[in-house]
């Protein structure tokens, strides 16, 4: 007999005991591994959204399980008010990887966010606070990251919000130059927009800002939580696009599925934030640092940035013939391992399709079909995941049409 509760008993629990703020599918999801799960009544998931791009390695990846075992066995957590020689060497790996700068860790996107927008007003005078973001970004939840979130729907019953925010919209390099003011001290963006359907920057535009921060001393701020570490076949997301940052921040997939967030800064910037200033009582912990030194051993012992490089191309082909065979598919966007599959539909219906037929997918904006697999996905499983939403488009698209 399995040890789990059914899906339709866990559906009882939550109802119950847990706060209801997600929109949650009725299904017990207890097993995982590479790009598979497992329901509690045994059922098998092809899994294209895996932690919301969190696992980036797939479910359990070995080298990072193996990594937390051990640590927990050896010291899980002391606060940084010591040294701890894991925290150290990460740092290290992820300088090296990125443009040399130095680590702040922390255990989310939005704290590694919020630590971008305390250093970037304390490296600048006081009379300079105000930060330009875009219009459909997401940089989290808290009341600071979420002012910084130009997206309406997430702000309303919340104000007042944090002052001194201002929007542009995404890929307007002239309304980014008229809005900057004597009293603009950064701009801040996701080099390609995730929660807002994977919106890949016009060219020139990431080049425009840093020029534009170059000549008027602003502070430039990728948020790569969702394109940094691998997700787009590079490192980072802003290699894509040759323009360095001077303040970087990290999440999602950083620790391969544990819980874990950094702020890269140019050592320069970084010296602004000085003891008291900031800080994070679990960031950069003993079994965080293992899961992430883990992860980025394991991109390189296995080869996965090439991997997803063509991961991507296969997917990047089947996904742009979905626009030849149906004729609400609009458009595919596709960067690395970032798919949206933009629908003149509802997205949902045809998400809740996919999961009856086996594959996890995800709808953002409504009619954003989004996938963001690991890396270490298989060929043949990226194939498969593909015909299964081509199935769902021509069973669901054709009622919403006729409907």
């Amino acid at each position: 007999m399995s040890d789990y509760l059914s899906s339709s008993d866990t559906v009882e629990l939550f109802d119950q005991f847990v706060i209801p703020n997600y929109v949650r599918y009725p299904v017990n999801l207890v097993r995982g591994e590479g790009s598979k799960v497992w329901d509690s009544e045994g059922k098998e998931y092809l899994d294209l959204f895996p932690g919301w791009g969190c696992n980036l390695l797939g479910h359990c990846p070995p080298r990072i399980v193996e990594a937390v075992q051990k640590q927990v066995a050896e010291l899980i957590h002391v606060p940084n008010t010591w040294y701890m020689q894991q925290q150290g060497q990460w740092a290290q790996l992820l300088s090296e990887r990125s443009f040399g700068g130095q680590a702040f860790f922390c255990n989310s996107g939005a704290e590694a966010n919020e630590a971008a927008i305390k250093l970037a007003r304390l490296h600048t005078p006081a009379e300079r606070y105000k930060i330009i973001t875009f219009t459909g970004g997401f940089h989290g939840r808290t009341l600071g990251a979420l002012t910084a979130t130009a997206q309406p729907k997430y702000h309303e019953g919340l104000g007042p919000l944090v002052a001194g925010f201002t929007y542009c919209p995404f890929g307007d390099l002239a309304a980014v130059r008229e809005a900057v003011s004597d009293q603009t001290c950064a701009i801040m963006l996701e080099p390609i927009q995730g929660e807002g359907g994977v919106q890949i920057p016009p060219d020139g535009f990431l080049q425009g800002l840093r020029e534009l921060a170059d000549e008027h001393g602003l502070v430039l701020i990728f948020d790569e939580v969702q394109t940094g570490c691998g997700r787009t076949g590079e490192w980072f997301g802003y290699k894509y696009f040759g323009v360095e940052p001077d303040i970087m921040t990290l999440a999602k997939s950083l620790c391969g599925g544990i819980a874990g967030g950094a702020m890269m800064a140019r050592p320069e910037i970084a010296a602004s934030l000085k003891p008291g200033t900031h800080a994070s009582t679990f960031g950069g912990n003993p079994i965080a640092a293992a899961a992430g030194i883990a992860a980025i051993e394991t991109i390189e012992a296995e080869g996965l940035l090439d991997h997803a490089k063509q991961l991507s191309q296969l997917i990047e082909d089947k996904a742009n013939a979905l626009v030849d065979q149906f004729e609400f598919v609009r458009q595919v966007r596709v960067a690395g391992l970032m798919i949206g599959i933009e629908l003149d539909i509802e997205g949902a219906p045809i998400v809740a399709q996919c999961m009856k037929q086996g594959l996890l997918i995800n709808c953002t904006q409504g009619n954003i079909l989004r996938l963001l697999p690991a890396m270490n996905l298989e060929l043949s499983d990226a194939e498969r995941g593909l015909d299964i939403i081509a199935e769902a488009l021509q069973a669901v698209g054709r009622e919403s049409i006729e409907a």
